[in-house]
């Protein structure tokens, strides 16, 4: 029987996992990865978007009505708390890319101080409508067409789901932060925080949606 040459042991570079041949396998295999997750958000709030529609569209003057309910003003400026998080996290993006490790971390502090900003004014938004009594339920309360309750219980469920999402996102920014902080992450090595920041573009996204679906309905 022929004697079959053993092949050499592969060198592993740093951070590379055992299943990869190369780095950028393991890079393009991380990305498609979370491009395709990212495809299973959509479908989930396209689900919300799709009932957004078709109810906007049977009671369009309840949906009116109850958008005069909810402050713009705040909700611009959410907007553009969300818009400027997205800035600092594509500048922490791009200093991991660079290997400067003082700058990736500064910049998701940053990050996480902006998204859980914007979660603190959602949180002042959600205490004036339990006042308001404009929770749907038993004790909702509307001058105006009934099926405003229709608008709030959406207007719950997009903005609730849109929270959840922004909390996961902190909590993966502070890991990330603190990684970093570790010097795990260099020039070579920064999938982690690319792909981090393909989520948190993709919730900030989906705000800027909800942003005037909600809140700029308020003709007709």
């Amino acid at each position: 029987m022929a004697d079959h040459a053993q092949a050499e042991p592969h060198t592993l570079a740093p951070h590379q996992q055992h299943q990869f041949e190369t780095m950028e396998q393991q890079q393009e295999t991380s990305t498609l990865g979370m491009w395709a997750f990212l495809v299973t958000e959509v479908m989930f709030f396209g689900g919300l978007f799709g009932a957004y529609t078709v109810y906007r569209y049977l009671y369009p003057q309840a949906f009116s009505a109850a958008s005069h309910h909810l402050n713009y003003i705040i909700g611009a400026i959410n907007t553009g708390v969300l818009i400027g998080s997205s800035m600092t996290m594509a500048l922490a993006v791009r200093a991991a890319q660079l290997g400067n490790r003082r700058s990736q971390v500064v910049f998701l502090l940053l990050t996480i101080v902006l998204g859980s900003t914007f979660l603190g004014i959602k949180v002042v938004e959600y205490h004036d409508k339990f006042v308001h009594h404009l929770v749907p339920g038993a004790n909702f309360r509307f001058e105006g067409p009934r099926e405003a309750q229709i608008f709030f219980s959406l207007y719950f469920a997009m903005t609730g789901m849109h929270a959840v999402h922004m909390i996961i996102g902190i909590g993966m920014l502070s890991t990330l932060t603190v990684l970093a902080w570790r010097g795990n992450f260099s020039s070579q090595y920064y999938t982690p925080v690319e792909l981090g920041g393909l989520y948190w573009h993709f919730v900030d996204i989906v705000w800027i949606y909800l942003f005037p679906l909600l809140y700029l309905i308020r003709g007709g």
